[in-house]
């Protein structure tokens, strides 16, 4: 997601000056994890619930081997070839805070185009995290993915904390009202459905930062989902409001983990702290797997590519905070570079949307709902009409030719 950040950058600089009142009055919290056992700890028990995206590969390609598996057994079940395989399809969805309005657009204007795969691999992160369960779904989860994006505003959000938080508490915002959100639509129906996909050979996986260790963590719903564990659903949850929480503004989420019978903590924050989308981590290589099919990769970027011009204020915060806004916004990009030179090395076609210059609806504040239906309504005409695809990033285009 992203909000004002120099809000954040004010009361940061506020608070240096009276750091020392309230060093006593900041909220607990469990021990962190030993660095040297960040790999061992694992949520409620289950060994492959998350990844590492910066760490050994393995992991993930022997996931991706059982879900190989698996998808071969469910073929075999309905009489189909495992010896001719037919394509797949992948969807990534990044972060992009109430922009994330015109992703939720696009998907379900692709329903109605009629042309919607079924995606073998959802990723999402922060906005695009709660976007993903839907998405993998699919159509018959569109109904809800507009309700999210369309009746959204900042009170379904967070509840405003005032300046004393910047001191006190773990955020400026108290995400309670997002987590009802949440609750509504990531119900038990929601996690049963993506465990019968899961047994299918279908992956959905959200990223999340994990704070305290700086890593890219990756969570395997499915797995998650069909491990039957009474926490489950809870930690569904939770990831889903991790991956959306931005440092500073939302609280950060605590998962509770057990090494060796000793109780820890791990902090995560906002998945976009490290990367803003992802397909798959570029230490796995697909065209070395030995598995020969079409792939697809369909990438949703829920943010503008070309440059928002603004004059900036001669003023410290304004400065810094448009630094901030840029550096997010280069971030974002190098993202998408990233998906694309991985998805070419691999043989995979490469898809991208993104908020056109074109779209232009004025905008009153975060989560501000004239803007988010107008977003939406924006990418759903991109997705019905069938023109958001990209088949380069901007930059990588021909200079003759245009952008859409």
């Amino acid at each position: 997601m992203s909000l004002d950040l120099r809000k954040i950058l004010l009361l940061a600089t506020l608070s240096f000056g009276v750091l020392f009142l309230g060093a006593c009055s900041i909220p607990e919290r469990g021990p962190g994890v030993p660095a040297v056992d960040t790999a061992r700890a694992l949520p409620l028990g289950i060994p492959n619930a998350r990844f590492f995206a910066d760490g050994d590969p393995t992991p993930m390609i022997d996931e991706g081997t059982r879900a190989f598996e698996r998808e071969q057994a469910a073929l075999r079940a309905e009489g189909k070839s495992t010896t001719r395989l037919p394509p797949v399809y992948y969807l990534a969805v990044s972060g992009g805070g109430d922009n994330g309005a015109f992703g939720a657009g696009l998907i379900n204007g692709w329903t109605a185009l009629g042309t919607r795969p079924e995606f073998k691999m959802v990723t999402g992160v922060s906005t695009g995290a709660l976007i993903a369960p839907f998405a993998f779904l699919g159509p018959d989860y569109d109904e809800g993915l507009r309700d999210v994006y369309t009746n959204m505003t900042p009170d379904k959000v967070f509840k405003p904390r005032g300046l004393a938080a910047a001191l006190f508490n773990d955020a400026m915002a108290d995400t309670g009202p997002l987590s009802e959100v949440i609750a509504t639509h990531a119900d038990q129906k929601m996690l049963e459905a993506i465990a019968r996909e899961y047994q299918k050979g279908r992956l959905l996986l959200i990223g999340t930062t994990y704070l305290d260790a700086q890593r890219p963590t990756i969570w395997n719903i499915g797995a998650i989902a069909a491990s039957g564990h009474p926490g489950s659903l809870a930690l569904f949850r939770n990831i889903l409001r991790a991956s959306a929480a931005i440092p500073g503004l939302f609280q950060p989420v605590l998962f509770d983990v057990e090494i060796d019978g000793k109780k820890y903590q791990e902090m995560h924050v906002d998945g976009g702290a490290i990367a803003q989308l992802f397909l798959y981590p570029p230490s796995i290589n697909l065209s070395a797997s030995g598995v020969r099919r079409e792939r697809h990769a369909y990438v949703i970027r829920n943010a503008r590519l070309d440059p928002d011009y603004a004059a900036s204020e001669r003023r410290t915060i304004s400065i810094a905070g448009r630094a901030i806004n840029t550096m997010l916004a280069a971030s974002g990009q190098n993202d998408v570079l990233r998906t694309y030179f991985v998805s070419q090395r691999d043989g995979v076609d490469y898809n991208l949307a993104y908020i056109g210059a074109d779209f232009s609806a004025p905008k009153a504040g975060e989560f501000d709902q004239a803007y988010m239906r107008a977003l939406y309504a924006y990418g759903y005409q991109e997705g019905r009409d069938g023109r958001a695809w990209h088949k380069l990033p901007p930059g990588l285009q021909p200079a003759t030719a245009g952008t859409r």
